[in-house]
C-alpha cells in the first residue's frame, strides 16, 4: 500500500470523528512525517465560528505534541468534487513543510490531486523572509 492510500484511509477514519453540526461539512486530514508516522485531524466546529478547527491543525497539533515536527505528506478529504486546506491551514503546514511537500485533496472515494506546498502558497511566509535570526 502506498503512503498516499495509508494517508487516505486514516483520514477517512478521523473524518468518521469531526464535528461538524452546522456546516454538516466533515473533514479528515492525515500527515505523515519524515520518520514515518501518521498524525490525524478532523474538523472540530464551535457555535462562534471563528473558535472552530481545521481537520489539518488539528493534525499538526497532534504531531507537534508527540514531538514531530516534519510533515512529508498530507493530505485533506471530504465529501466534495476538489478540497484544498484553506489559506491559514497552508501557512500552518509551511511551518513544518518544505515548498515540495505534497498536499494531496480526496473526496469520500479516492484521491483526486496532488499539489506541491509551493503551487498552492507560492509566497510562503516564513522567519527568513522576515530577516528574522
Amino acid at each position: 500500500m502506498s503512503t498516499a492510500e495509508q494517508l487516505f484511509q486514516s483520514a477517512q477514519k478521523a473524518r468518521e470523528n469531526a464535528y461538524a453540526p452546522y456546516s454538516r461539512f466533515e473533514v479528515g486530514a492525515a500527515i505523515l512525517t519524515t520518520s514515518g508516522k501518521i498524525y490525524v485531524g478532523c474538523n472540530v466546529e464551535n457555535a462562534s465560528y471563528p473558535c472552530g478547527t481545521c481537520a489539518e491543525a488539528g493534525a499538526i497539533a497532534a504531531m507537534v505534541a508527540s514531538g514531530e515536527r516534519q510533515i512529508a505528506e498530507i493530505l485533506v478529504l471530504a465529501e466534495a468534487e476538489h478540497i484544498l486546506p484553506c489559506g491559514n491551514c497552508l501557512q500552518k503546514i509551511a511551518e513544518f513543510a518544505t515548498p515540495n511537500t505534497l498536499v494531496h485533496s480526496a473526496d469520500l472515494h479516492h484521491i483526486i490531486a496532488s499539489h506541491r506546498l509551493t503551487d498552492l502558497l507560492p509566497q510562503i511566509f516564513s522567519l527568513e523572509k522576515t530577516d528574522g535570526k
